[in-house]
Parts: structure tokens; C-alpha cells; sequence
């Protein structure tokens, strides 16, 4: 055994985020270039490498993508276009209504190549009703920090737009339309992947001012008043919708299976805690602290090393003005219900390269964390309860920054128990 638990554990982090590249796997899930004319669309943090995997396979394109910025990528054809993410902008703003306005006119001969990934949400900007750009923004920012989970997020989402639930498919019809998604939301639904642009939805707005009660969370008259009246969302058997397909051809267990091929060839037990887990993030780290605390009283001499490794979506309710995300509060707190116990190692990051709003995937976590952080005057604790995670971790060089990974599948936890600390 050749490497450190750290070293590991980021080896099988790179492993998982390598997989899931467009580069690497969406050439096989395009069909044989279509005659006629082809546009391609697109949002989302892995969608402008997507537009390049595309290009790659088929040449140059018409199209429109949107991405965050900082995630652009060559196209000799597509249009990339970069906006904020996750609070919305102008630029997104102005994209969305161009690809509407792309859309508009195509005819049955024609064929649409649709590019979505996690982080359309917010890259995908068409305010229903007279909701302004400011009431939408404010409104995301709420839903962000009210620690609902991102189905119920996209819920709301889809009712206060007019691209979002099976919109913008239907604005491209009686064109065909193929949808390839990379998916980051737990059980892999099509419809909450970037608020299921190209996906019909059965819910209504009473479903998403349910939400908003639910979560405390007060919107403008504007947004109530969208709410109380009907909405634009497609239903799942609208006929506008009957020429698209949506195929979700990456997909979180992609990934930790092949973290888990890798960690087994170097003789780790795996066990899978599963590739949905949703929840608080400090409350999932202390389930998981709980398992691998017992796991590590249990060993004798000559076990092998246990590699736990879950993916997800985790949540945190903003309690605090700390700069955090829900991989570093897990971190944090999984640091803390470890207390320092020898033997046990921890990574957990986002596959996009972003936790939260901070430009870091995630953290590191080992035996001596807490203890770093106290010789660097850092209270774990305080900053747990302020949500400032990645500020602790900032102050023990123990982040994980990656930057942009051009792809999106979720979160990345493995906790290691026994690899020995030497070698």
C-alpha cells in the first residue's frame, strides 16, 4: 500500500468525477447525425462540455448553451453563453429568452438536441407572470438557505417560470427533440434535473406555495399572485411533449462504482451506504460517524481496510453568516462526532467543483482535524453553529478545490477506516 489515506481518497474522488466527463461518455448515447437542420440547446454546469462532446461527434452545430461562469468550453458552431449560478442573472436572463426565440418556428422535419445537467435551474432565466429578475433572484437565494430538499426546491422552481416543468420542449414543438442528462438529484428523475426543462410535471401551484409555508419562506405579491393563477407547467401527457425523449446517460452510481472498482483493487471492503442520501448534512455526519466509530471498535489486526462510500444530495438550513456549503458541514460536523479517533479518514465534495457558493469542492477530513484547527485558533464548534465550514477547513489547508470539473453528479462521501498510516 503505496499511498496515504488522503491521497486515496482524492485518487478515488478524480476517479468518480472522471467517469461521469462528457468527453468520456456521451459520444455513445448520440444517435446517427440527423438530416435536416439540427439545434442544439442546453443548460447547466456540464452543458457547454456536453455542446463540445457533441461537436466532437458531430461537427460544428447551430445552438445555444448556457453554463456557469468559469465553465465555458470551445465550440466552433454552439453558442456558449456563461451566468451565475446558483442565484440567477441578467446574462442567464438574456440567453433563455434567446434560446425560446431559437426555438420558436421549428417544424416537424426538424430535430432539437436538448443538453441539461445540474444547475439548469438557475442558468435557465424566464420569469412567469410580472415576477422581475430581483423577486426571482431573492426568491432562489430563500429556498437555497431554507435547507428544502432540491425536488421541493424545484417544485417552486417550475411553477414561477416559463421554461422549467416540460416548457421549453414544448416551446420547440412539433419539432423531435432527444433530452441527454447528466443527473444530480437523488433517484435520478428526469423531471428535477434542472427543474425538468424537457420533462412534463404533475404538479400545481398549490404544490409549491405548500412548499414555500413549509419552509417559511415569504415571496413578493408578484410571486403569490403567479401562484394563485394557472401555471405553465406541461403535464406528463401534454401532446406537446409526445416527440421527446429524455435519456439520463450518467448518473451518480456510475461513479461510485467505479470509485468502488478502484478501492477494491487496492484491498479496501466496500460498502456502499447508497447513491441517493438526502438529509441535513451534519446530521447524516453523525449517522455516519456512528457506523464507522463501531466498524473501527470491531476491527482485529489483519482486517482489511473498509472504505464507506455514499452519494446524494445533502441540505443545510442556514443558521449562521459563515461561508459554508453541505460537503463542508458534513466535514465538519462528521470531524467532531469522530473527535480524533485514530485510524479514520474522510473526504466529501461536490462532483462540480462547487459546494455551496464557494469555488471549493469540499474538504478533508483525519484524525488530527480538530486538533489543527484548535493550534490555528479555530473554534470547530462555533463555526459549525454559523455555518462556516469552509472557513475552518480554509484555516487547516484541508479544502478540496478542484476547479470547474465540466460535469455534475452529486456528491462525493467516502469514509476510510484502517488504511495503515504508514506507506
Amino acid at each position: 500500500m503505496t499511498h496515504t489515506a488522503r491521497d486515496l481518497l482524492r485518487r478515488l474522488f478524480d476517479r468518480a468525477v472522471e467517469v461521469a466527463d462528457p468527453m468520456q461518455s456521451l459520444a455513445r448515447h448520440l444517435p446517427e447525425k440527423p438530416a435536416g437542420r439540427i439545434v442544439v440547446i442546453g443548460a447547466g454546469k456540464a452543458s457547454a462540455r456536453m455542446a463540445e462532446a457533441v461537436e466532437a461527434a458531430w461537427g460544428p452545430c447551430e445552438g445555444l448553451v448556457i453554463t456557469r461562469y468559469g465553465y465555458g468550453r470551445p465550440c466552433k458552431g454552439i453558442e456558449i453563453v456563461e451566468a451565475a449560478h446558483p442565484v440567477p442573472d441578467e446574462a442567464g436572463a438574456e440567453a433563455t429568452g434567446r434560446m425560446l426565440e431559437l426555438l420558436s418556428g421549428l417544424g416537424e422535419a426538424d430535430f432539437v438536441l436538448a443538453l441539461i445537467s445540474g444547475g439548469a435551474s438557475a442558468l435557465l432565466v424566464a420569469p412567469a407572470g410580472a415576477i422581475s429578475l430581483a423577486e426571482k433572484q431573492a426568491v432562489n437565494a430563500a429556498l437555497l438557505a431554507s435547507g428544502a430538499p432540491i425536488d421541493r426546491m424545484n417544485t417552486v422552481r417550475k411553477h414561477l417560470s416559463r421554461v422549467k416543468g416540460g416548457q421549453l420542449a414544448a416551446a420547440a414543438h412539433p419539432a423531435r427533440m432527444l433530452a441527454l442528462m447528466i443527473s444530480d438529484v437523488p433517484r435520478d428523475d428526469p423531471a428535477f434535473i434542472g427543474s425538468g426543462p424537457t420533462v412534463g410535471d404533475p404538479s400545481t401551484p398549490a404544490d409549491a406555495r405548500a412548499i414555500l409555508e413549509r419552509w417559511n419562506i415569504d415571496v413578493p405579491a408578484s410571486v403569490r399572485a403567479v401562484l394563485e393563477g394557472e401555471s405553465g407547467v406541461v403535464a406528463p401527457g401534454d401532446p406537446r411533449l409526445s416527440r421527446v425523449e429524455n435519456v439520463i446517460y450518467a448518473a451518480p452510481s456510475q461513479s461510485l462504482a467505479a470509485a468502488t472498482e478502484a478501492a477494491r483493487a487496492t484491498g479496501c471492503e466496500v460498502r456502499d451506504l447508497g447513491c441517493d442520501l438526502e438529509g441535513e448534512a451534519r446530521e447524516v455526519a453523525q449517522a455516519h460517524a456512528t457506523l464507522a466509530l463501531d466498524i473501527a471498535a470491531r476491527r482485529v489486526p489483519g482486517d482489511a481496510p473498509v472504505l464507506l462510500l455514499s452519494g446524494g444530495e445533502l441540505t443545510v438550513t442556514r443558521r449562521g453568516d459563515g461561508i459554508g456549503g453541505p460537503n463542508a458541514e458534513y466535514c465538519l460536523a462528521l470531524a467532531r462526532a469522530l473527535d480524533g479517533t485514530p485510524g479514520i479518514h474522510a473526504i466529501a465534495c461536490d462532483t462540480d467543483g462547487v459546494d455551496g457558493a464557494a469555488e471549493v469542492a469540499g474538504a478533508h477530513v483525519g484524525p488530527d482535524t480538530l486538533a489543527r484547527g484548535a493550534e490555528a485558533g479555530l473554534d470547530a464548534e462555533k463555526m459549525l453553529e454559523a455555518n462556516d465550514a469552509h472557513s475552518f477547513f480554509a484555516g487547516i489547508d484541508a479544502q478540496i478545490v478542484t476547479g470547474p470539473t465540466l460535469t455534475n453528479v452529486n456528491d462525493f462521501r467516502a469514509i476510510l477506516i484502517g488504511w495503515p498510516e504508514a506507506g
